[in-house]
């Protein structure tokens, strides 16, 4: 089975993800598609494993196979958590919606570790362009402002939204580089300082639900295997049927 065959016929989840699921897109954004696929059971069964990820197989589309995503859901990495959270569905079978129910279950603490690195690390690169070329780019500093203000809501109320709503429009001043750099510095200090108050009350847990997650993935790779195996007997029965016919 090639890769894109799993991508193709064994998504189990399927959204979009980037500006259009923030509520930032403007004319000519990019539709940055995001998903989740089971491979069968029987696949793990050989030397040679399933992917863990695989990219397309159309353009800016990227999917995770299940236990890799939940895996850094558990780790509440930020790009999975918002996946989880994306306001643009477009596709979803009974497993999905089982891993979307889950949601709350990966929720934790861990997410001020996890999301204060990666804005940092988003920081160090608006800091780079900005030596190299005196501006930052603006696309980059609106889209960290983003995550930091997601993550403090979060840590503030023990929900993920993703949607910037009605502060859309001091997001896109943003980019358009209305905003000077010495207010946008300003914003971020204070959004990390408000993010690192947010975490000593969050109503989040500590760690996130791991038993929870791992029932789930349990049972989807046991009923993927029950499946396969009615599928054989049925293909099975068919042959005996047909020998039998040509007695």
């Amino acid at each position: 089975m090639q890769p894109e065959d799993l991508v193709r016929d064994h998504t189990i989840y399927a959204c979009v993800m980037g500006s259009r699921a923030f509520g930032l897109a403007t004319e000519g954004s990019d539709t940055d598609r995001r998903g989740v696929f089971l491979a069968p059971t029987p696949l793990f069964w050989r030397f040679e494993k399933p992917p863990t990820h695989v990219e397309g197989p159309e353009e800016e589309r990227f999917s995770w196979e299940l236990e890799r995503f939940c895996e850094l859901a558990l780790r509440a990495n930020p790009n999975i958590l918002e996946c989880l959270h994306s306001p643009l569905v477009e596709h979803i079978d009974g497993t999905g919606r089982e891993l979307l129910a889950l949601r709350g279950a990966f929720l934790s603490r861990h997410a001020y570790d996890t999301f204060t690195r990666y804005a940092l690390g988003q920081r160090r690169k608006l800091d780079a362009d900005l030596r190299a070329h005196g501006a930052p780019r603006w696309k980059h500093a609106m889209h960290l402002l983003r995550l930091l203000t997601s993550a403090r809501d979060l840590l503030r109320t023990g929900e993920l939204t993703i949607d910037v709503g009605e502060r859309r429009a001091g997001f896109l001043a943003v980019k358009r580089g209305e905003v000077s750099w010495a207010e946008v510095e300003s914003r971020m200090a204070r959004l990390a300082e408000e993010t690192e108050r947010a975490l000593h009350g969050s109503p989040l847990p500590a760690e996130p639900d791991h038993a929870r997650v791992a029932d789930f993935l349990f049972r989807t790779r046991r009923d993927s295997a029950l499946r396969t195996h009615a599928d054989h007997g049925v293909v099975q029965g068919v042959v005996r049927a047909e020998r039998a016919g040509r007695r």
